[in-house]
């Protein structure tokens, strides 16, 4: 059987159970909080995987393995910031957005959660936290798609925008169908075939490449003006600054948040964040170590001329291993792509029916409509970032940086404010997200100031500067939101949710 067969079936595979498990979803979606949240009946296990899974994407194995082969450790700090931030989310926020959105009014929609909380009856908060969504996760789902034309044009030699069409195609079919739970459950397998592939490529390279002692001298004569081995020298501290603060996106990511929100308890949120930061710290040193591998390996033979940086992992998975094990490393790749794909076409969806939809309408839709609703509103999104992808030579991490930044700068602060912080009101949260969001839009389209630092940074300091003074100048004191914000304290220092005497909203 010819090596592209094996490949090929693996991947025919492993597309057939994601769909089976779309289709094994759709016969338990009922109504739009099952579409949306799967009814907040998450495991705490499934969550972390989920949560991992669609947060990673083709970056993990693209994105990533491409910046560390050409500028070497330096490059790390992205992973460093990212690891510290998603321990920070799970350690304080899961539990206590888990508690206060239920709390609150039962919010199954980040901008939901912000109305309910901030009590905003003109629901302007809501729609503007819509569009937010819309737009960054518009150029996020695009970014996927990129990454699965690549991840076929360098697998298969297919023509770009045919693998393009397939990934597409395939996800947004089981996320039409499954909804959330069909998204959360092809992330539990899509996950661990990520992990997996990333632990055993470089395991497997290091054989290839005569063990420890010679992939380092390799690693060094094939990097004569870069360090490969040094986090300090390759780039500025700004660089490094600017790196270390993907992190800070985190806080603000309704893809990651939402499965805060499904989680049963606020309890799961300890095992939740266990689970799931393991499996972030075994993937992104596999990612690392992949990296520098293949930095080695292609050292070693220089007759295999690689072409783009972000196809290390793919090359080396083909040339490593068995053409059907090849075939299952491969589709562990678009796994990581699929994943994040699907699950960001679930909070767009949310943002279209939820989050704008229902502001306009003049009567509520039946059950089944609002079903039907969400899902033309994942077919919509993903049309539109379809588009937006057809442009072969765009570049996979600077359209996820892009949208990373977006959301933890327009979001980011909000959250930990409407979270943490009792006089944040909707004037402050309104006007901090749109000048976070402004600030990415502006800051990452002039050159000389993206070359300087990341726009999260920026973005992030001024939404916190600009919602605490209008706060300050609009205060709002309103006892309900008194008693709802002590309860959700409380909740997420006992683990289980405590509703207080006045609900609802």
């Amino acid at each position: 059987m010819p090596d592209k067969t094996f490949e090929l079936f693996a991947m025919v595979l492993y597309m057939a159970v994601m769909l089976g498990i779309g289709w094994w979803a759709y016969r338990r979606t009922h109504d739009l909080d099952d579409y949306l949240l799967a009814g907040r009946k998450l495991r705490p296990g499934v969550a972390a995987l989920s949560a991992g899974a669609s947060d990673m994407s083709g970056w993990l194995l693209l994105g990533l393995p491409g910046a560390l082969y050409i500028g070497g450790l330096f490059q790390a700090w992205i992973a460093i910031g990212l690891t510290v931030g998603a321990w920070l989310n799970w350690k304080f926020v899961a539990p206590r957005l888990r508690a206060y959105t239920e709390i609150s009014g039962n919010a199954i929609t980040l901008p939901r959660f912000f109305e309910n909380r901030l009590r905003d009856t003109s629901h302007t908060l809501r729609a503007v936290a819509g569009l937010v969504i819309l737009i960054f996760f518009t150029f996020y789902v695009s970014a996927g798609i990129v990454a699965g034309g690549v991840f076929f044009q360098s697998a298969f030699g297919s023509e770009y925008h045919i693998g393009l069409l397939v990934v597409a195609g395939v996800t947004v079919l089981y996320t039409l169908f499954g909804g959330f739970v069909g998204a959360t459950y092809t992330d539990v397998v899509q996950g661990t075939m990520i992990v997996a592939a990333l632990v055993a490529v470089p395991i497997v390279g290091l054989t290839q490449t005569g063990g420890i002692e010679s992939t380092i001298e390799s690693i060094r004569a094939a990097s004569t003006t870069v360090d490969m081995f040094s986090l300090f020298t390759g780039g500025t501290i700004l660089a490094a600054i600017s790196a270390a603060a993907w992190g800070l996106g985190y806080f603000g990511q309704p893809h990651i948040l939402v499965r805060f929100m499904a989680l049963r308890s606020p309890a799961d949120a300890t095992s939740g964040r266990r689970i799931g930061i393991t499996w972030m710290i075994l993937s992104v040193m596999g990612a690392m170590a992949s990296a520098l591998v293949g930095v080695a390996y292609f050292q070693q033979h220089p007759e295999l001329a690689l072409q783009n940086p972000e196809r290390v992992f793919l090359e080396l998975s083909q040339r490593l291993f068995h053409p059907l094990i090849a075939g299952f490393v491969l589709a562990a790749v678009l796994a990581a792509i699929m994943s994040t794909v699907s699950s960001q076409l679930i909070v767009s969806s949310s943002a279209l029916v939820e989050d704008l939809y229902k502001i306009g309408a003049k009567k509520r839709p039946s059950t089944r409509s609002q079903v039907l609703l969400g899902r033309g509103g994942v077919l919509i999104v993903a049309i539109i970032a379809t588009v937006l992808a057809w442009d072969p030579n765009s570049s996979i991490l600077d359209l996820v940086a892009y949208a990373w930044a977006g959301f933890g700068a327009a979001f980011g602060p909000i959250v930990l404010l409407a979270l943490f912080w009792r006089k944040l009101t909707k004037v402050g949260a309104i006007a901090g997200m749109i000048a976070g969001a402004v600030t990415v839009i502006v800051w990452g389209n002039v050159g000389l100031l993206s070359s300087t630092m990341y726009e999260i940074v920026p973005g992030f300091i001024l939404n916190v500067l600009v919602a605490v003074i209008a706060s300050r100048l609009s205060p709002n004191d309103d006892a309900k939101s008194d008693a709802e914000f002590a309860a959700a304290s409380e909740s997420a220092r006992t683990g289980s949710v405590q509703l207080p005497a006045h609900t609802g909203f």
